[in-house]
């Protein structure tokens, strides 16, 4: 696979798992919290369209498919799809440093294994 394909697949990887760290910032705000809370459907769509952390989740969401579109058009789905499961741990990582989350070794263990079979498929 062409270096330049990587580097793609890995850009799409990155703003997926930005997009997850974004998106749980935006759900964990105090406004979009507050409307959960209430329960009212669209206080819930308003509190959440307006705050910021959530609209750029979206917006990486966004871009990371148009350059995922890219490496779709470059090799088979078969190669590059595998190279997805790179976003558990990068997003682990990001909710590591990010966000403060623990991380259990069983859970390191699987977010490892998943890693693995990457590294396996894009070998063959």
């Amino acid at each position: 696979m062409p270096i330049a394909v990587v580097g793609l697949i890995l850009l799409s990887v990155t703003l997926s798992a930005i997009a997850q760290i974004s998106l749980k910032i935006g759900m964990s705000s105090p406004a979009v919290s507050t409307a959960l809370a209430r329960g009212e459907a669209g206080q819930i769509a308003l509190s959440v369209v307006a705050t910021p952390h959530i609209l750029t989740g979206l917006a990486c969401y966004g871009l990371g498919m148009v350059v995922w579109l890219a490496v779709l058009a470059k090799v088979d789905v078969s190669m590059a799809y595998p190279f997805v499961g790179l976003g558990f741990l990068v997003t682990l990582a990001l909710g590591m440093l990010l966000l403060g989350e623990t991380v259990s070794l069983t859970r390191l263990i699987g977010t490892l294994l998943v890693v693995l079979g990457v590294i396996l498929t894009a070998q063959s």
